[in-house]
């Protein structure tokens, strides 16, 4: 099931920001959760409803409940004159939709605040649930990046996943869209996967690089507590996923992907040129401005952070009745917004600057650089970077550093 919401102190009920979180000049984006599935991943924790799970609401109502909370942002952002510079829609699958539903949840963001000048609008899509003609619908809505979930080549390895499409339809996916106009096409990877061994992995980056996207993510495999998934492991069926395949796993990717003409610039995210990557997230790894409508949507404005009330029907509901759905939020001190920046500016291939570090985190990035887990040069220039070894251990190497 999906996994519990933060505690956080109340939300105003009309969902009103402090003065001073409003204002500012850093890039503003637009999430927006689209929280169904036609089936649950054995492997997937997301805020994420299947048919039998929508008791009091309908997919036919959820435009309309976006909108709602596009035209709720547009009163608590005021009279904020920034464009919106990426629209990320995910899920869930977005594409269960019709594409005219997720054309009129872009076209409410257009409205209430306009699109910047070459915007990037990215759908997420389950191979499965699209066709030429929809694509051809998507890029007429005014989509221009979509992201497909591939996960793996090997039909047993997507078993283990309880992933429903078939091997090689991802493929045929991304030379559907190219026809249908699509620019910038993303492949989503996991590695990892109980019972999946090297020669897998390899088919599957094989498999993705020949398609023509031009960007690839690759992820290792959670295994987040009460899934299917889980269960499975503690029962013995399959077995427990290992740290060190995971990273022999990375290693192979980065060789392929390297090779290919892809380049790392987030530690699970590869793409050939920098036009191709995905700016949304960027957003999120440099601290920018979004709002994520939608049940379970998490937003960040002017160091506020809030998260919306999880299921469908009361989030329609207090829509429905002029009411935020924020279920909590949390105001982020200096510190809070220094050790985030950390974290996540450490993650991409540009680094964090060492001014960022507290004496103890900057002794402790020298002692990184020596070990071979940040690259010498940019630290020589003032910013930790993360060397290929440093990559595999970014987890350690960022808690040594915020402290």
């Amino acid at each position: 099931m999906p996994a519990a919401l933060p505690d956080g102190i109340p939300v105003p009920a009309d969902g009103a920001l402090p003065p001073e979180a409003l204002g500012g000049q850093r890039p503003l984006g637009f999430y927006v959760h689209v929280p169904y599935c036609a089936t649950r991943c054995g492997y997937c924790d997301f805020n994420t409803y299947t048919a039998g799970e929508l008791r009091g609401t309908s997919r036919d109502d959820y435009a309309a409940a976006l909108v709602d909370e596009v035209r709720l942002a547009r009163k608590v952002l005021r009279d904020d004159p920034r464009p919106v510079e990426t629209v990320f829609v995910g899920g869930g699958t977005p594409t269960l939709l019709p594409a005219a539903d997720l054309g009129r949840m872009l076209g409410a963001i257009r409205d209430e605040f306009g699109l910047a000048d070459g915007a990037e609008v990215t759908t997420e899509a389950n191979p499965e649930s699209v066709d030429p003609a929809y694509l051809g619908e998507l890029r007429e809505q005014g989509f221009t990046r979509v992201s497909f979930g591939m996960q793996s080549a090997r039909q047993h390895v997507l078993k283990v996943l309880d992933r429903t499409h078939t091997p090689g339809r991802p493929e045929a996916c991304v030379a559907e869209a190219r026809a249908a106009g699509f620019e910038h096409v993303n492949l989503d990877l996991i590695y990892g996967t109980p019972g999946e061994s090297d020669d897998d992995w390899r088919a599957s980056l094989d498999a993705a690089v020949g398609a023509g996207p031009d960007h690839v993510s690759a992820y290792a495999l959670i295994v987040e507590e009460g899934t299917q998934l889980t269960r499975r492991i503690r029962r013995g069926e399959v077995p427990m996923t290992d740290d060190d395949e995971h990273a022999d796993r990375y290693l192979i990717a980065e060789e392929q992907l390297s090779a290919a003409g892809f380049r790392w610039y987030e530690v699970s995210n590869w793409a050939t040129s920098e036009a191709a990557r995905c700016r949304h997230n960027e957003l999120y790894w440099t601290g920018a401005d979004w709002w994520g409508a939608g049940p379970g949507a998490h937003s960040h404005v002017g160091g506020v952070r809030w998260w919306n009330v999880k299921h469908p029907a009361p989030y329609a509901q207090a829509l429905a009745a002029g009411r935020t759905p924020g279920a909590g939020r949390e105001l982020l001190t200096a510190e809070d917004r220094r050790v985030e920046r950390i974290l996540l500016e450490l993650r991409l291939s540009s680094g964090c600057p060492l001014s960022l570090l507290a004496p103890a985190g900057a002794a402790a990035a020298g002692r990184a650089r020596d070990e071979g887990l940040l690259e010498a040069g940019p630290y020589a220039q003032g910013r930790a970077v993360l060397t290929l070894r440093g990559r595999l251990l970014a987890d350690a190497v960022v808690r040594d550093l915020v402290d």
